[in-house]
């Protein structure tokens, strides 16, 4: 009886030991598979649809399986704060990682501070990061007087202030490398604009025209964020949810999109190879701009004579008119490697209302005529310089 005493007493005593060991030692940290900021620069006319969209996230981020993690920095137009949505006890909640007061969010500093608290903070590691910029935007394009500059993001708050894309690139330069960038705004499936972007990651989101009212569908692309094959995933879900309410434009409102929508995804990895390929495959020839534009399919349906309107060309539709058949059929096969595109066969813009996009590839090229401003800022771009357009006389 006193070996049998002796030997309870033993367990007893090394089963106090472990639990106090295993309380003593802190819980393994578990890396999440994918960070993903959304940037919600919405200090405009936007800002009724942050809220919508916020509320989206809460319900797709319920439908996660904690491989994500979901920082969103919101501003319309009060205070602007980073906030992380996630489950606690059953249930999404925002959980409030800064307020930043009243600022302007399209600031290259103010957004380099933000991507910064996000980025650099170890808080928020991961395997892999996305990012989703929310706001208006117009491709490549200058705006105003600052005719070298493109721009996204607009904050109204004080004054009307703008994003040049070289300065978003700027901020890029000190982010981690991203899985994919998505924009939720118009006009943003620009070669030009992609081909920045290209170092910095590897997908690229956006559509050639103008966005849904709506924008995109949060409650189903949020729990898409993590897969492997994210970028073409929420893309793709993006397109079914307006496609599944698409009836030609009858009875469209906000509520219910009935317009249908365009989305594009470019892999980045191939955009040096298209440069280089479509440089070399260009005649050296003077070509017409303006004759040009009137062959070439337009996504941009505001009037040609108003300040806003820019011209955004289908890509391959230009293409096919300055190469040679041999020369374009094989551009075209890098071109068809690159891109994962869908669209409805009428689309809506806000200037005309439906229109249709029948034999539309999804990404947009200017096309410059003499020496109009937008000619002259065009040449600033990279993709102008490396693509060797140049030799049409552009």
């Amino acid at each position: 009886m006193k070996n049998v005493s002796f030997r309870i007493l033993l367990l007893a005593c090394l089963s106090i030991f472990f639990m106090a060991s295993c309380e003593d030692d802190p819980e393994p940290l578990v890396t999440p598979k994918r960070t993903v900021l959304v940037y919600m620069a919405a200090d405009n006319n936007l800002a009724h649809f942050a809220y919508d969209d916020v509320d989206e996230m809460k319900e797709g981020m319920a439908a996660t399986n904690g491989e994500l993690r979901l920082l969103v920095y919101m501003d319309t137009g009060t205070s602007a704060r980073l906030m992380e949505l996630k489950k606690e006890n059953g249930n999404v909640v925002e959980d409030v990682v800064r307020e930043y007061g009243d600022r302007n969010s399209a600031g290259t500093e103010e957004t380099r501070e933000v991507f910064n608290d996000v980025f650099s903070n170890p808080t928020y590691a991961a395997e892999s990061y996305g990012l989703i910029y929310w706001s208006h935007a117009d491709g490549w394009a200058p705006y105003g007087k600052r005719r070298q500059t493109r721009w996204v993001g607009q904050d109204t708050g004080d004054g009307d202030n703008r994003m040049n894309i070289s300065d978003f690139v700027s901020v890029l330069e000190e982010a981690p490398h991203f899985n994919f960038i998505m924009f939720d705004a118009c006009f943003m499936s620009s070669v030009e604009v992609a081909y920045e972007l290209r170092h910095y990651t590897d997908y690229y989101i956006g559509s050639p025209t103008e966005n849904p009212g709506p924008g995109a569908p949060y409650d189903l692309i949020t729990p898409l964020m993590t897969n492997d094959n994210a970028a073409t995933d929420m893309a793709s879900a993006y397109f079914k949810h307006y496609e599944a309410k698409y009836n030609g434009g009858i009875g469209i409102s906000n509520d219910n999109w009935t317009g249908g929508t365009s989305i594009c995804v470019i892999r980045t990895s191939a955009l040096e190879q298209l440069a280089t390929l479509t440089s070399q495959s260009l005649p050296q020839k003077n070509i017409d701009g303006a004759s040009l534009r009137e062959e070439v399919f337009n996504y941009d349906q505001r009037s040609s004579d108003s300040s806003s309107f820019i011209g955004y060309y289908d890509w391959v539709d230009m293409m096919q008119l300055l190469l040679s058949e041999t020369d374009f059929d094989a551009w075209k096969q890098i071109f068809d490697a690159s891109i994962v595109y869908h669209t409805t066969p009428m689309n809506y813009s806000a200037v005309v209302h439906m229109f249709s996009m029948e034999g539309t590839h999804g990404v947009t090229h200017y096309i410059p005529v003499g020496e109009e401003e937008y000619a002259l800022a065009y040449r600033s771009t990279s993709w102008y310089q490396d693509a060797g357009l140049a030799k049409l006389g552009w």
